[in-house]
């Protein structure tokens, strides 16, 4: 359907072909993709707190007294892309979706993002049951859908009518996640559809309701091939937007994203018993709609423990991280170099670009902790990350446009992975690239290569027109797309987990092991990581960081720990939040011997010198061998490889 202004009011997208003067047989409530808990700023702005009171109002006003009990379905993204789930790891969300009164949900893709082991952490404190039917892990048991996802579930309304529900996914998302179990089994949607719907009719369903997560399209060809008496309605997930079809006697429905919108849904049976009649009503979730009293409590709570995590530590540099403007707008950085080849091994792309103004910390991150504020502040931005296939030309014209504005500090600078690349700012915009090579070996122009990017970029912005989408009017192939993706928050996070010895994640699975231990072996190569000190059962930190971001300054603060000066004993808090699953008591005081307190201080002022020394290639050093490490997890080490290179006027 076409474009829509987002209203307060009803909006009826079908109305009941036979207009039935009766009360409906049965009432939904359907919702997908949801990820914020807040309101956005623009309208309609959604956030769980309206978006409930709407909920509230069609399960209570007096308008539906006397009618069935509204029976709700979700058709999955939960628990991931958001700043948020990169610090809860999705579980901010079970409340929310508990308190809406979720019947039953399908298994989106990025509800699997934390692995399958967190996945089934998450839904255990579900109240309602999710769906898959149609993909299977082998290594559960003969039939057994991912994650122990149910196939099926036979809903009862307050009227006794019984309601069928399966659900389906489409086979392309499962190339988007990466920490799948092996050998997974995907099985044609449709024709799973076939096989089990008759066993549901059999037990009783007079209505079969599909909750799928896939794209329109491919809802579209279910309802083509299920139609005609098999499915009634298909609730869909996994686009953002809204829409409904009418596809061979089926309706095929799917109802925005993040707590903008809603549909409540009337369904009378027809007169002659064969099929239902619907009454399809759309809902934006505006401003002008009240929030629901209990529900900002609920926000306020779960925002409160947000900014409480955000103080965890969650892992340790021992390198300076460079992430100043004057640096990452202007040259190569060792914060992009990591960033960017995080970016291109978690995705096995062939090379990787980001602009530099993804980078926002303005500041050298010292040898030490890193909190997962400094994450979130470094990486704030909630377009994910996205592959695309693209032309080695698109990839030069891509250079060009990112060394155009130089010297200003613009955000479209490169930061590269596996990709180098010379350049000479005296020549004009767009004619500054003089070479350019990926994986070693000069861009064949002609060549398609897989890129990993932002979603940002895959839009043409900053001036990246040559990386724009096809679905924008561009020329590059999605093989991961914004809907898909990750933040680079969410993958910095993992990969920090991932380097823990001490103190591990309970729900660290299998398949997360497997895919971070491929990228820890991949990054080796170009970043050192320094292994944890040996022997004692605390978390040691080496420097206490009280970093002072409000001047943008170069360094940050620097202060001793409170033992040196003085005999108190507790310092730092290094476990994760309480389902992290700590394997060491962090209620045990940590002291410092007065030879720590020595390294310390020489640590200190080593990297205070050392910063000031703007440009110094040894700021990117790691520290040496001599000096203070932890015990509780490996220290990365990024480093600058000449990636990028200035010439001047007739240099070669």
């Amino acid at each position: 359907m076409g474009a829509v202004v987002p209203t307060a009011e009803e909006q009826t997208i079908i109305t009941p072909e036979h207009g039935p003067s009766a009360p409906p047989d049965l009432r939904f409530l359907h919702y997908n993709d949801v990820y914020h808990i807040d309101a956005s700023s623009a309208e309609p702005v959604g956030g769980i707190a309206r978006f409930q009171t709407l909920v509230k109002y069609y399960k209570d006003d007096e308008r539906f007294k006397g009618q069935p009990r509204l029976l709700t379905f979700f058709s999955g993204d939960a628990f991931n892309p958001s700043l948020e789930s990169s610090v809860t790891k999705g579980s901010h969300m079970i409340p929310v979706l508990n308190g809406i009164g979720t019947d039953v949900a399908c298994v989106g893709n990025h509800d699997l993002d934390f692995g399958v082991r967190q996945f089934r952490h998450l839904t255990s404190q579900c109240r309602f049951p999710w769906l898959l039917a149609n993909v299977l892990d082998p290594a559960l048991g003969d039939s057994v859908p991912l994650g122990n996802a149910q196939k099926t579930v036979m809903l009862t309304s307050s009227n006794g009518i019984k309601v069928g529900v399966i659900g389906l996914a489409e086979r392309e998302w499962l190339d988007t996640i990466n920490s799948l179990p092996p050998n997974i089994i995907y099985q044609s949607a449709s024709k799973t559809a076939k096989e089990l719907i008759p066993g549901l009719k059999e037990q009783g369903a007079e209505i079969i309701v599909a909750v799928t997560h896939q794209r329109e399209p491919n809802d579209n060809k279910l309802a083509e091939l299920t139609g005609g008496g098999l499915i009634d309605i298909v609730l869909g997930g996994h686009d953002h937007y809204y829409s409904h079809s009418f596809i061979n006697g089926t309706h095929v429905l799917r109802s925005g994203t993040d707590f903008k919108q809603l549909s409540h849904i009337e369904a009378w049976r027809k007169p002659d018993g064969q099929g239902w009649d619907f009454k399809i009503t759309r809902r934006d979730v505006v401003s002008s709609i009240p929030e629901d009293k209990d529900t900002v409590v609920l926000v306020d709570k779960l925002t409160a423990k947000l900014r409480e995590h955000l103080n965890k530590p969650v892992g340790y540099t021992a390198a300076p991280l460079d992430a100043r403007f004057v640096t990452v707008r202007t040259k190569e950085s060792n914060m992009g170099n990591f960033v960017t080849d995080l970016m291109r091994y978690y995705y096995d792309a062939d090379c990787g670009i980001m602009a530099a103004g993804t980078i926002r910390g303005d500041q050298i991150y010292p040898p030490g902790l890193l909190r997962l504020k400094d994450i979130i502040n470094c990486f704030p931005f909630e377009d994910p990350v996205v592959v695309l296939k693209v032309t080695g030309k698109a990839i030069w014209d891509a250079l060009e446009n990112g060394v155009s504005s130089y010297p200003a500090l613009e955000g479209r600078f490169p930061q590269v992975s596996n990709i180098t690349f010379t350049t000479d700012y005296s020549l004009p915009p767009y004619s500054r690239i003089l070479t350019a090579h990926i994986d070693g070996a000069p861009i064949d122009l002609q060549k398609e290569y897989v890129l990993a990017t932002r979603g940002y970029m895959g839009r043409g912005k900053d001036g990246y027109t040559s990386l724009l989408i096809e679905e924008e009017g561009g020329t590059a192939k999605v093989l991961v797309s914004e809907e898909n993706g990750v933040l680079i928050s969410t993958i910095l996070r993992q990969y920090f987990m991932s380097l823990k010895v001490l103190g591990k994640w309970k729900y660290w699975g299998p398949s997360m092991d497997r895919k971070f231990g491929r990228m820890q072996g991949n990054l080796k190569r170009t970043h050192e990581f320094l292994e944890p000190k040996t022997g004692g059962n605390s978390p040691v930190a080496a420097t206490h960081l009280d970093r002072d971001q409000s001047n943008g300054s170069d360094m940050a603060r620097w202060e001793l720990p409170a033992s040196c000066p003085r005999d108190s004993e507790t310092y730092l808090d290094e476990n994760e939040d309480e389902e992290d699953g700590a394997e060491y008591d962090d209620n045990q005081p940590i002291k410092f011997s007065e030879r720590e307190c020595d390294l310390l201080r020489r640590v200190m002022n080593k990297w205070w010198r050392l910063a000031g020394l703007k440009g110094s290639p040894r700021l990117c050093d790691a520290l040496g061998g001599e000096e203070l490490q932890v015990n509780w997890t490996r220290a990365i080490a990024p480093r600058l490889e000449g990636r990028i290179r200035e010439v001047k006027a007739g240099e070669t």
